[in-house]
C-alpha cells in the first residue's frame, strides 16, 4: 500500500498540486486520470520519489519516504518497478541486457541467476526467444512488454506505469492492460497507473482518482464511472464519442 497525505507541490509561484490525499491499495490497479495539466505526472513523480513535495508525506506501508535517509530510500527504490511512457529502453543493449540491467545495478547474483530471472520475466510477458534482439528490431508493443519485464525483474512490491498504452493500437493496448492486471493480482503488487486511456479506465480500473487543476475531485472504480453524476468526471470520460454512445445505450435500456 502507498498513501499520499496532503501533498502540495509548487514550482516557483505556480502551485501544481493542492492538498492531494489518497490511498493506493495492494493487489489493485490504481489509476490516476485527468486532462493535460491536471498534475498527474507531477504526482506520479512525487510518489516514486523523483520530486519532493512542497508539503505533505508519502507513505510506503508504514515508512514515511521523505523522512528516510539515503540508505532507507534506496531500499524502497529496490522494491519499486517503473514502466516509462516511452519504454525508455537502451538502444545499444539487447532485450536480455535491458531486462538484466536492474539486476546488474542492485544485486550480487551470479550470471546464471540473473539469466534465469530474465528468461522467466521474458516468458511472463510472452517474449521467449527475443533475448538477442535490439529495441530497433521490435515493435512498439514488444518494447512495452520488454519494459514490463524489466520493471518486474526485481520482484517489486510497487509498480508505477506512466501512460503504458501511449502510442499503441487498441488491440495491443488491451494486451498490455491485461498483462499489467494479471501481474498485479498474481504478485499482490501495489500498481499505480497514470493514464488517459478510457479503455484502461473501464477495463482495469479497480481504483480511479480524477485530478483537475491540481485537486482530487473524484474517486471510485470502473463500475461507478458511468453512474457518477460528477460533472468534471462526465466531461472527461465522455469526451470519447464511443463512451458517450455507451452511456446513452445504458440509459436507454434502463
Amino acid at each position: 500500500m502507498i498513501r499520499a497525505e496532503n501533498i502540495f507541490k509548487s514550482f516557483d509561484e505556480a502551485e501544481v498540486l493542492k492538498g492531494i490525499s489518497m490511498t493506493f491499495e495492494q493487489g489493485k490497479n490504481n489509476l490516476i486520470i485527468g486532462r493535460s495539466g491536471a498534475g498527474k505526472t507531477v504526482l506520479l513523480k512525487i510518489l516514486v520519489g523523483l520530486f519532493e513535495p512542497t508539503a505533505g508525506n508519502v507513505w510506503y506501508d508504514k515508512r514515511d519516504f521523505f523522512a528516510l535517509d539515503k540508505k532507507a530510500k534506496r531500499a524502497i527504490r529496490m522494491e519499486v518497478g517503473m514502466l516509462f511512457q516511452g519504454s525508455a529502453l537502451f538502444d545499444s543493449l539487447t532485450v536480455e541486457e535491458n531486462v538484466m540491467f536492474p539486476l546488474d545495478m542492485f544485486t550480487n547474483w551470479t550470471k546464471k541467476e540473473k539469466l534465469d530471472r530474465v528468461n522467466y520475466c521474458l516468458e511472463r510477458v510472452e517474449l521467449v526467444g527475443a533475448n538477442d534482439k535490439y529495441p530497433s528490431e521490435t515493435s512498439g508493443g514488444m518494447q512495452k512488454r520488454v519494459g514490463i519485464a524489466r520493471a518486474i525483474v526485481l520482484q517489486p512490491k510497487y509498480l508505477f506505469c506512466d501512460e503504458p498504452n501511449s502510442g499503441l493500437d487498441p488491440k495491443t493496448a488491451l494486451l498490455i492492460d491485461e498483462l499489467i492486471q494479471s501481474i498485479t493480482v498474481e504478485n499482490n503488487i501495489t500498481t499505480i497507473i497514470n493514464t488517459h486511456d478510457m479503455n484502461s479506465v473501464m477495463g482495469i480500473g479497480d481504483n480511479i482518482a480524477l485530478l483537475h487543476l491540481g485537486k482530487l475531485v473524484w474517486t471510485g472504480n470502473k463500475d461507478e464511472v458511468l453512474e457518477s453524476d460528477n460533472e468534471l468526471l462526465q466531461k472527461f470520460i465522455f469526451a470519447s464519442p464511443f463512451l458517450q454512445r455507451l452511456r446513452d445505450a445504458a440509459i436507454q435500456h434502463g
